[in-house]
């Protein structure tokens, strides 16, 4: 900057002849030389204003800032060795020029440094306080240079116009010796205590620069953070997010310019002028710790780069450690802030802070935040959003969006403040931004919402097989094959389902009893807490009083609504009896189950819900309007659901249990529950199999006694009608799921040899080595028996079942791949990897094709012809086997069709309540099983059962008499049904040309009574 004696145009000679000039005359004491010359006030030279910053130095571009004018301050004085002695920046001492030519103008003061705002403030604060504020007479202070003198005045004890002195100026003259001598020898100790303390610096950051315990970076490429694993379904939705830091990391160059400048401007406005640490913003810091008596708490003057250091310290020695007030942590910090300057570029420190730091409610970094709390991408953030997050990182819980929005709001002013003082924002945009509400929602827990059950156990797998550390730390990418549509179906199927039959057992009672005195309080509280002020909408499910009961209606209030909940919504609601049948057990009388103060769940319905009702004649004496109710409960029972595509192995849906927040069990994969009849399809699989046998083989059924000499009983089972049917055959006995044909074939196969079977075609669990394994006493999982049911339609081949189809690092690698190569999600590269992948895979040949196909097409009778009927209502074709226990402790229900295999089991947790009697799987599981193969299969063709393409032409069909197994004959009007055979196989004789005395070739060990 020019000077002002230059710009007047004085030499140094000129400046040197003015300097013995006096100058005082006709100028009062206190009166400045600029008013007594009547020239214009010096005002302040308009500070030079930030610049819009750009992608790559954000501060030094864009637009100026606002102009802005320091009042009420004096000018300053020149720089000169004639000029006056200053007291402070702008002060200019009585008595002395302010410019050398005497004409009033003042030297331009220094402008500020680009960014310096906090530190620049404080300093101005500072000056307004200080002697010289508002052009009053400043201190004296000895002048520097030859012939800068103060301003004389008249007294004793001046030197006198020759030069003598008087005996004061000797006095005076001792004792500004001895001062000097004082000054010196203190500023020699000062120096040295200087020297030493910086020795000592050095010493102190030496010794903990060695600490083993700094984390140590080459280049960006060695910053790895921890990122979260995400967890996709099959149609690439979000499922769930395992992470011990929820961070997603972004590019410095993909990173908003405008999130950029919003940090930069409130955390730390010097950041590409400084070092590492801002000794500027310390001082500043400290001045306005001072002018306020230290009444306040200090102000931070971290830099950003000391802020990445700590938020690093907290990930490697976690927050106590990282967070403690001690020298070590201090002194480490400095250093790695230090270093972290050394090695990286500014932008580089920038993109490690915006993804590392800490940003409240388990968010790390800017882009998890923005999903966090606006469920955005970070790209898709207004001004306003931006400027919010930008004042998290001081105190995320103070500012939180969530627990403190007004909190949020005057933060986010200030940030979007100091943007437009920077210069980074107009004030339009500013004040636009200050006017947006603050909204925040919500986070998504995407993990319990979608597919919890089926998550949990990916996240079991993915432990099991590449560790826990991998999963919390190492960012992950798991690519499943859960169905988010079908899974949604498997979840309403379920719920449905489980509370049908639940309501079939009985009414469990209200939830509490609330006192007539607490009624109203009840009410408002419900209504402020839960409903805030809302409607209540059809079909939802809310906690309701009952004020009033009578015969044929109960008066409800939920909140501040009231309702009608009439006797045709709760006949279910009787006392529970195992013994009792459902549709002759219906309550006609609400005050048999209700009472006025019960808190009850209750279902907003419409008059519809009740059609077909006997009761529902009482609803028309209400008036057209009356919100309508019906009674519900949260079931006690539980459910277990399990769908895999047959065709790719993938397991499409998963349902472990009514509700995981109430029970993380998974009862697909961990409940080992007795399978009942849906068990007997493996012992005819390996008749089939291993004896060769037809489903025209015939079985007695007739009283059978087992005795076990070695543990001295006596088994003695029983058909589940407790009749005897005679002769039957195999088909019969499968259809019709008689019990005592399938404890005999058992028999001939033999009991070692059968559990050996099933172990062989995929059950795992422990099998009891007896007869009562044939109906099914032996516990399965509903995972076991699914897959077991899986290989029928897959013609006797093992389908190895996928949870995972991908996993992907932090780095691209893919880790594993199993991909089939008609998945319509996967990326055509992948596809086309699994098609040849697929040239070499051989699936294990489990059962013979015959026998997959034979059995195929029995279940598929007993869907259109046995206890499986209610399956027919799929109309596509299927097959499948319920399955039902002694009390009826178990229902079960595994179907196929050619594409979709699907188990369901149902029942209480503990076997020490059972369902009611005529409870089984028919009319529990199979409704459930229903419901959701209806959802899953819409408007999804499914081809008819048919044999292999390399069996096909083995297989013949015959129509043979439903009875007796032979082949009908169409001069008798018997039942009759087609039914498939191996070649060489089928029957020969015809019904009604077999002689009365003819007995079938089983015969032999059919009516063996030793059995």
């Amino acid at each position: 900057m020019q000077d002002n004696d230059d710009k007047a145009g004085k030499s140094p000679q000129d400046r040197d002849v003015e300097k013995d000039v006096d100058i005082s005359q006709d100028r009062a004491p206190d009166e400045p030389r600029w008013v007594r010359e009547g020239a214009e006030a010096p005002t302040r030279p308009e500070r030079e204003g930030r610049v819009e910053p750009g992608p790559d130095r954000l501060p030094d571009e864009g637009a100026s800032a606002p102009e802005e004018t320091t009042h009420n301050e004096a000018p300053p004085a020149s720089k000169g060795e004639d000029s006056g002695v200053r007291v402070g920046e702008g002060l200019v001492l009585e008595g002395l020029p302010s410019s050398p030519a005497g004409d009033g103008s003042a030297k331009e003061p220094e402008k500020k440094e680009d960014g310096d705002r906090e530190a620049g403030e404080a300093a101005d604060e500072a000056r307004h306080d200080g002697p010289g504020d508002g052009g009053g007479p400043a201190s004296m202070s000895a002048t520097k240079g030859t012939g800068a003198a103060a301003r004389p005045s008249k007294g004793k004890g001046l030197c006198d116009s020759d030069g003598s002195e008087g005996s004061g100026g000797r006095r005076r003259s001792k004792r500004k010796g001895r001062l000097r001598r004082v000054v010196l020898w203190g500023a020699i100790l000062v120096g040295v205590g200087g020297l030493l303390g910086a020795a000592a610096v050095a010493g102190i950051f030496w010794y903990y620069g060695q600490d083993p315990a700094i984390p140590t970076f080459r280049g960006l490429e060695d910053y790895r953070p921890s990122l979260v694993t995400d967890i996709y379904s099959g149609d690439d939705q979000l499922i769930g997010e395992f992470y011990v830091e929820r961070r997603r990391t972004l590019p410095y160059h993909e990173m908003p310019k405008r999130m950029v400048q919003a940090v930069i401007a409130v955390e730390d406005s010097r950041f590409f002028d400084h070092i590492g640490v801002d000794p500027v913003g310390m001082i500043g810091a400290v001045l306005e710790w001072a002018r306020h008596r230290g009444s306040r708490r200090m102000r931070g003057a971290s830099t950003l780069t000391q802020q990445t250091a700590k938020a690093i310290l907290v990930s490697e020695w976690g927050f106590e450690e990282a967070s403690a007030r001690t020298v070590r942590r201090k002194v480490i910090e400095a250093i790695l802030a230090f270093r972290l300057e050394q090695i990286f570029t500014k932008e580089e420190i920038l993109e490690i802070y915006l993804n590392h730091v800490f940003l409240g409610h388990r968010a790390y970094g800017f882009q998890s935040a923005a999903e966090n709390y606006f469920r955005k991408n970070v790209h898709d953030l207004t001004l306003a959003e931006m400027a919010l997050l930008a004042g998290l990182p001081q105190a995320p819980s103070r500012y939180s969006p969530f627990v403190r929005p007004d909190n949020a709001a005057r933060r986010r002013q200030h940030v979007l403040e100091r943007m437009y003082r920077e210069g980074m924002i107009t004030e339009a945009e500013r004040d636009e931004a200050f006017e947006e509400e603050v909204r925040a929602y919500p986070i998504e827990d995407v993990f319990r919402e979608t597919a919890p059950f089926f998550t949990e156990h990916v996240r079991r797998d993915i432990v099991e097989r590449y560790g826990n550390q991998r999963l919390l730390h190492d960012g992950l990418k798991v690519y499943t094959t859960v169905d988010t549509e079908k899974q949604r179906a498997a979840q309403e199927s379920m719920l449905a389902g489980l509370a049908t039959v639940d309501k079939r057992q009985g009414y469990d009672g209200p939830l509490w009893r609330v006192p007539r005195a607490q009624w109203d309080a009840f009410s408002k509280a419900y209504d402020d807490d839960v409903l805030k002020g809302s409607p209540l909408e059809q079909d939802n499910t809310y906690v309701g009083l009952v004020t009033d009961v009578q015969q044929h209606r109960v008066e409800v209030r939920v909140g501040r609504h009231e309702g009608v909940l009439p006797i045709a919504g709760m006949r279910w609601a009787r006392r529970h009896n195992p013994d009792a049948y459902h549709p002759s057990s219906l309550i006609d009388d609400a005050r048999r189950a209700l009472s006025a103060g019960d808190a009850i769940l209750v279902k907003r319905v419409d008059r519809r819900a009740f059609a077909g009702d006997p009761a529902q004649a009482s609803l028309r004496r209400l008036p057209e309007g009356t919100i309508l109710f019906s009674l519900e409960q949260l079931p006690e029972l539980q459910g277990a659901l399990i769908s895999m595509d047959t065709v790719s192995g993938y397991v499409v849906g998963m349902i472990g249990g009514l509700d995981f927040e109430y029970s993380e069990f998974n009862r697909a994969f961990q409940a080992c529950r007795q399978p009942g009849s849906s068990f007997k399809p493996i012992i005819y699989s390996a008749a089939l199999e291993q004896l060769e046998w037809t489903p025209s083989t015939i079985l007695i059924d007739g009283p059978l006694v087992y005795d076990d000499p070695d543990h001295e009983v006596r088994w003695r089972p029983t058909n589940y009608g407790r009749d005897f049917q005679g002769d039957v055959t195999l088909r019969s006995a499968l259809v019709r799921s008689i019990n005592i044909p399938a404890v005999r074939a058992m028999h001939e196969v033999g009991v070692e040899e059968t559990v050996e079977f099933a172990r062989h075609i995929g059950i795992r669990s422990a099998l009891s080595k007896d007869l009562s394994t044939a109906l099914g006493s032996s516990c399965v999982t509903p995972w076991e028996l699914t897959n077991v049911f899986a290989i029928f339609p897959r013609h006797g081949r093992r389908m190895e079942p996928v949870f995972i189809r991908k996993v992907v690092d932090r780095d691209g690698n893919t880790l594993e791949d199993r991909t089939v190569y008609f998945d319509p999600w996967a990326p055509l590269r992948d596809r086309v990897a699994a098609g040849h992948a697929r040239l070499y895979e051989e699936s294990e040949q489990l059962i013979s094709p015959e026998t997959a196909y034979i059995m195929t097409e029995l279940l598929n009778h007993a869907v259109r012809f046995g206890t499986g009927t209610r399956a027919t209502r799929l109309g596509k074709p299927a097959a499948g086997k319920t399955g039902t226990t002694n009390d009826s402790f178990d229902g079960w229900f595994v179907g196929f069709t050619q594409e979709l295999v699907t188990g369901v089991w149902i029942g209480y947790d503990t076997y020490e309540r059972p369902m009611a009697t005529y409870e089984n799987g028919g009319r529990n599981a199979l409704p459930i099983w229903l419901s959701y193969m209806q959802a899953a299969l819409e408007g999804r063709d499914q081809p008819a059962f048919a044999p292999a393409r390399e069996i096909a032409a083995r297989i013949i069909r015959k129509r043979i008499d439903s009875e007796t197994g032979l082949l009908a004959s169409p001069k008798v009007p018997r039942p009759s049904v087609d039914v498939s055979f191996v070649a060489g196989t089928e029957p020969t004789e015809v019904f009604g040309e077999v002689r009365a005395s003819d007995t079938s070739s089983a015969d032999f060990f059919l009516h063996d009574s030793g059995l």
